[in-house]
């Protein structure tokens, strides 16, 4: 019973297919050369050596394209677009000279000494002893001591129509009150048309005679006269002491500008900062210069416990005397390895090239013309007098793009062609053989537990033997015992019956 019943489980599951005929079945290009019926000969020696060259040649093949994946490659893609109408950019202006002289009073004279290099004095000169000056402000400091564009701005025009200065709006930087124009993004002007002309054009008058005279030099001392110009995305705020270029009195200056797009890749194709990330408090847009200035303030209030006036946040304004303070604190922060201060580009950035030319003004006949108009002297309006023409070039823009230079579709596109070239296969061969190999794996396992349970059913067989065995003798035993007991009860009656015969005859 038991082996017919072992018969019956051996048809119910029949074997794997075997080598050979996989070999003869499958797909795979070469391999029925190889596995034959038979004696192994030289033919599919040959046919084995063959295959296996192929075989290595394509993992050689397929670990080369995984590598290159692997190291996420990109390319950079370049190209110019036309455009009907472009935003225009906005334009930050400073004095290079932070305070006017003629608007300095005695007590901020006195505050200022640290950061400007001048003595402090009293009404009569002297050096004051027991006059004390209230606490400074520094933002109604600046505000009220630095340049006022309505002074400076002497003509101002945008694509053929005249501005003024309520078009420009305060913003404060290193170089203290400076000033904006087309800074609001939702309502950001446009131009139609490229070329001179059709941008900005102002004309300024720097105010040499209300710049303060050297005593000594600090870090806050310039040397030069002029202004300092940033054209930047309205996304961005002005880092303008280490972005802005100079412009020089006496000249005017033609700024021409292109405006490029660029599109980063993030992590691990490259390394910018994706618009998903936290943004940087105070700012609605993140971007590198916003990230300098929140690193600067965040160092400086670590340092000094207080933070500038062009420096975001809620804490005290530095007052002068902590000045040195700030400057240290500033020049480690750019000393240090980088890891204090981590600003990822964004992965998507507006930046304006720019080409600057210069002509000298004025000219002769001009000079003259203007003196009377301004009522000015012809060497002050050359010392003084500046023209800024800023303009795109024409209507077009860059678009400056890191794309994937090797994604998962070009990596499964070179291995499948690799794949197909050397042993002719492809994902459906791939699956013939996973499911050859479950076959047979599925077969073993059948196999081991028909042989397990044949193995515990002997076992039980065997024991269920041995307790048979075992009552059958304990069966015995206790017949034995009973005949013994019997036999011996009869042969003591048996001598009874002797011993009373033997008894009645000796009477």
């Amino acid at each position: 019973a038991d082996l017919a019943e072992s018969l019956i489980e051996e048809s119910c599951s029949p074997p794997a297919k075997d080598l050979a005929g996989f070999a003869n079945a499958c797909s795979l290009h070469g391999i029925n050369h190889i596995f034959v019926s038979g004696r192994l000969g030289v033919r599919q020696t040959l046919w084995a050596l063959a295959f296996l060259v192929s075989l290595a040649l394509f993992l050689y093949q397929a670990a080369k394209c995984a590598i290159s994946y692997l190291e996420h490659p990109h390319v950079t893609a370049l190209n110019e677009e036309a455009t009907p109408e472009m935003m225009f950019p906005a334009v930050t202006i400073c004095n290079i000279n932070r305070f006017r002289f003629s608007a300095l009073t005695d007590a901020d004279i006195y505050h200022l000494a640290n950061l400007t290099g001048l003595p402090p004095k009293n009404k009569d000169g002297h050096k004051p002893t027991d006059l004390e000056y209230p606490a400074p402000d520094m933002q109604d400091i600046f505000n009220r001591t630095g340049h006022q564009l309505e002074e400076m701005l002497k003509s101002c025009n945008f694509s053929g129509q005249n501005c003024s200065a309520e078009d420009f709006t305060v913003v404060y930087t290193r170089y203290g009150k400076c000033y904006t124009f087309n800074g609001n993004k939702t309502t950001s002007r446009k131009t139609k048309q490229g070329g001179m002309g059709n941008g900005l054009e102002i004309m300024l008058d720097i105010q040499q005679d209300e710049y303060l005279p050297i005593w000594k030099e600090t870090n806050e001392t310039s040397l030069e006269a002029g202004i300092r110009v940033q054209i930047h995305s309205q996304d961005e705020p002005p880092y303008i002491h280490q972005l802005g270029f100079g412009v020089s009195p006496g000249f005017q200056t033609f700024v021409s500008c292109q405006e490029q797009r660029l599109t980063y890749l993030p992590q691990p194709w490259g390394n910018c900062r994706s618009t998903s990330e936290q943004m940087i408090p105070g700012y609605d847009t993140y971007s590198i210069s916003a990230c300098r200035l929140r690193c600067e303030t965040l160092e400086v209030q670590r340092v000094c416990k207080c933070r500038m006036v062009h420096m975001p946040g809620d804490a005290d304004i530095c007052t002068p005397s902590n000045i040195k303070c700030v400057d240290k604190a500033l020049a480690l922060l750019q000393t240090s390895s980088g890891d204090t201060c981590l600003c990822e580009t964004p992965c998507n950035l507006t930046r304006y090239g720019k080409e600057l030319s210069m002509v000298k003004i004025p000219s002769k006949g001009s000079a003259r013309y203007l003196s009377r108009k301004y009522d000015k002297t012809e060497d002050y309006i050359r010392d003084n007098f500046l023209v800024l023409d800023v303009f795109f070039e024409a209507l077009n823009y860059e678009t400056i793009e890191q794309k994937k230079a090797y994604d998962v579709a070009g990596l499964l596109g070179d291995i499948g062609g690799q794949m197909g070239l050397f042993i002719g296969a492809s994902v459906l061969t791939i699956l013939e053989i996973l499911d050859y190999v479950y076959e047979v794996i599925k077969h073993r396992l059948e196999r081991l537990l028909r042989s397990q349970r044949e193995d515990k059913k002997q076992t039980q067989q065997q024991q269920q033997a041995s307790t048979v065995a075992t009552v059958k003798l304990e069966e015995m035993k206790v017949k034995v015992s009973h005949m013994l007991i019997s036999g011996a009860l009869v042969l003591g009656c048996s001598i009874d019956q002797l011993n009373r015969n033997k008894a009645q005859r000796e009477i």
